[in-house]
């Protein structure tokens, strides 16, 4: 219901005369006022604007119930008489919304005005109501108590918020203020725990004493050396007496000098408690006192034996890269010269059969090359440029018949045992390799003992663990073990270096341990030595255990005492003539006919022009585009029905030939014959003698 607002005193302009002056208030009160009528709504907003609040108006029930669910109100004016919502639906919806169920409502009614409607306004929600015509007096004043109420009850909250703040804040700053506290007790507990790991000990000395009586102002050195801080003080050369002979001189001079330059910084190994020597940087300064006048010296050892293994092992490593360079360089070559000697030598034995005296010089010959064959071999091993062929092996398997084979090589003075804990590990190795490293480890061993002793090889699994010098994971580790001469520490440190032998000349290259050691490096593995001299020695192989199934070694080769290639088409690709003659000879001599190419490039085209071809035993470094080994790719990926062998003397960085087989350099003809056999059918058919005919005159 509509209806004009009017005023009870229309001779009085009350909003003129009458105001409210009250102080500006930090806080904004609202107040929104509801009725369909426009005119109502300016009037109210008229009257309203005096008291310094801020009117929001709706002309209907849902306009109101918008505005409320957007912002908060001090007071709500509502018109009782509405369409669709009337004053008591929005008043009741008003109460429900916990947001907005305290704010409080006037009802503003023209009709009405009997006890039954005012109750039912204050049970919607109502606080109070304003009759029309409306006393604009009456209206500021209850709209006034409510706002001050309002304002009253945010600035309490303000303030209780604004205490919440502050205890919080206090509360955060008490916090930090523990935890910095915590933090710096926590950083002094570990600065004394540091100091206490750390191979370091502080220490005075007194200008007076010629020696260096050492005052040492912690317990750390005790931790290092083995000494309580009280033994330096036992007698005035302690410390002097201990220092190496070899470094004791050189020392003592720069000592001279700490008084005139002020600070040194020594090197030197000086022996513990153990009767082990460690290597110290020990930096010493000349303390002043406020007048400048020299007090006492102030200094610190610092234990650096570690990093000196660091850096034999860096200087080792330099020498194993100088070894492989120098060995690269010449291998290819050397390797192919060998490979003529020996091929022509095998080509030979079989012209000169019946011929004891020839036979017997041949086979001196052969077995002559065949030894710098194994040199350049151990050197390209040692350095890491020899490819290997891995397999994944039983070692408990593969031992026995190993023992027997060392057993007659070390003689009958050499008392040689096995001991095997159990069940062992899979490793993936080089089986050749293996079997030379512990055969190059027990022929060592014999030289050791001259007179005869005990070779014990002790095969286990075990776990190393974090904290070692060596990486941690799952090993086999295979010990041999001597009870020779032994060896003293500095033959220990060197004895991988290539060359380094303790043999009489002529009877040690220097190169056996140097090419264990070589093999170890390529499987990932690592290996130690421990010896006492006159008491034996233990050299420890440990390689890393491998997850798949060992495979079956199977004993039984191929014959290869007659021709078998039944006229097979092969194709030799070799850029050096002598070499790529030998193998020609050689691979007719096993009854193959065989056709050649001087190039990678040239192989490819011969190979396109006629499928005949059954194999292809090409070298890996070639020049021209196509590599061996870009060449067996292409074959691999265009023609797999052709076997593909690969010979080389050596493999640098650049080389892979995972996917293949190899044949190094330089081989015999019956390890050729083996090769050829392991890689073709038995049952292959011959090649088309027309055919072969056909693609020689291409070529």
């Amino acid at each position: 219901m509509m209806q004009d607002m009017r005023w009870a005193n229309p001779g009085t302009n009350v909003s003129g005369s009458m105001s409210i002056h009250a102080l500006p208030a930090p806080i904004t009160a609202k107040i929104l006022v509801v009725d369909d009528d426009h005119r109502n709504l300016i009037a109210v907003e008229e009257v309203l604007r005096a008291t310094g609040v801020e009117i929001v108006t709706a002309d209907s029930g849902e306009a109101a119930l918008r505005q409320v669910l957007q912002e908060d109100f001090a007071v709500i004016l509502l018109d009782v008489q509405m369409p669709r919502l009337n004053g008591y639906d929005v008043a009741s919806m008003i109460r429900n919304r916990p947001r907005s169920s305290r704010v409080p409502i006037l009802f503003l009614t023209a009709y009405n005005k009997d006890d039954l409607h005012v109750f039912k306004g204050y049970s919607a929600g109502a606080v109070d109501y304003v009759f029309k015509p409306i006393e604009p007096l009456i209206l500021k004043s209850k709209v006034g108590v409510f706002v001050d109420l309002y304002r009253k009850t945010e600035e309490i909250r303000r303030q209780g918020e604004q205490e919440r703040l502050l205890l919080m804040e206090n509360l955060r700053v008490r916090g930090e203020k523990l935890r910095a506290e915590q933090a710096l007790r926590h950083r002094e507990e570990h600065q004394s725990i540091v100091l206490k790991s750390l191979p370091i000990a502080l220490y005075t000395a007194s200008l007076q004493e010629d020696h260096r009586q050492l005052h040492f102002t912690n317990e750390s050195i005790e931790r290092i050396t083995g000494f309580k801080p009280s033994a330096f003080l036992t007698s005035p050369d302690f410390w002097s007496s201990r220092v190496h002979p070899e470094d004791r001189d050189h020392v003592l001079q720069q000592l001279g000098r700490l008084a005139e330059e002020g600070a040194v910084s020594l090197e030197y190994r000086w022996r513990c408690a153990d009767d082990v020597e460690r290597y110290f940087l020990d930096q010493t300064v000349l303390m002043r006192d406020a007048e400048g006048r020299p007090r006492e010296f102030f200094g610190m050892w610092f234990d650096i034996t570690e990093r000196k293994q660091m850096e034999q092992n860096l200087l080792h490593a330099s020498k194993l890269e100088a070894i492989g360079r120098l060995t690269g360089g010449i291998a290819h070559d050397f390797n192919n010269m060998l490979s003529v000697v020996i091929g022509n030598l095998d080509l030979l034995r079989k012209s000169i059969e019946g011929n004891k005296r020839a036979e017997r010089r041949v086979g001196m010959a052969i077995e002559s090359a065949q030894h710098c064959a194994d040199l350049t071999h151990r050197l390209l091993t040692f350095s890491r440029r020899q490819s290997l062929q891995l397999s994944t092996i039983d070692v408990n398997v593969l031992m026995p018949s190993l023992l027997e084979l060392m057993r007659r090589t070390l003689g009958e003075r050499i008392n040689a045992t096995l001991r095997s804990a159990g069940e062992i590990w899979p490793v993936r190795v080089d089986r050749a390799q293996f079997e030379a490293a512990l055969l190059n480890l027990a022929v060592n061993a014999r030289d050791a003992m001259p007179e005869g002793g005990d070779l014990t090889i002790t095969i286990e699994n075990q776990v190393v663990g974090e904290g070692r010098a060596v990486s941690s994971g799952e090993f086999v580790v295979i010990a041999v073990s001597d009870t020779g001469i032994g060896m003293v520490p500095e033959v220990v440190e060197r004895v991988f270096e290539p060359f380094f032998t303790t043999k009489e000349s002529g009877k040690g290259t220097g190169l056996g341990l140097s090419m264990v050691y070589g093999f170890v490096q390529q499987c990932q593995g690592h290996i130690e030595v421990e010896s006492v001299p006159n008491g034996g020695t233990t050299i420890r192989i440990f390689l890393p255990r491998c997850r798949e199934t060992a495979e079956a070694s199977g004993s039984a080769q191929a014959s290869t005492a007659h021709p078998f290639g039944n006229g097979r088409v092969v194709l030799v690709v070799e850029d050096n003539p002598a070499v790529r003659q030998v193998a020609t000879s050689t691979l007719r001599s096993l009854g193959f006919n065989v056709v050649s190419a001087e190039s990678g490039d040239q192989a490819a085209e011969m190979i396109k022009s006629c499928p005949e071809v059954s194999l292809v035993l090409s070298d890996v470094r070639m020049p021209g585009e196509l590599s061996g080994i870009d060449l067996a790719r292409l074959i691999q990926r265009e023609m797999p029905h052709i076997k593909v062998l690969l010979t080389t003397g050596y493999f640098d960085g650049e080389d892979t030939a995972e996917d293949f087989s190899v044949l190094y350099k330089p081989y015999r003809a019956v390890d050729l014959a083996e090769k050829i056999q392991s890689l073709m059918k038995p049952d292959q058919p011959d090649e088309d003698a027309d055919a072969l005919e056909r693609f020689a005159a291409e070529a």
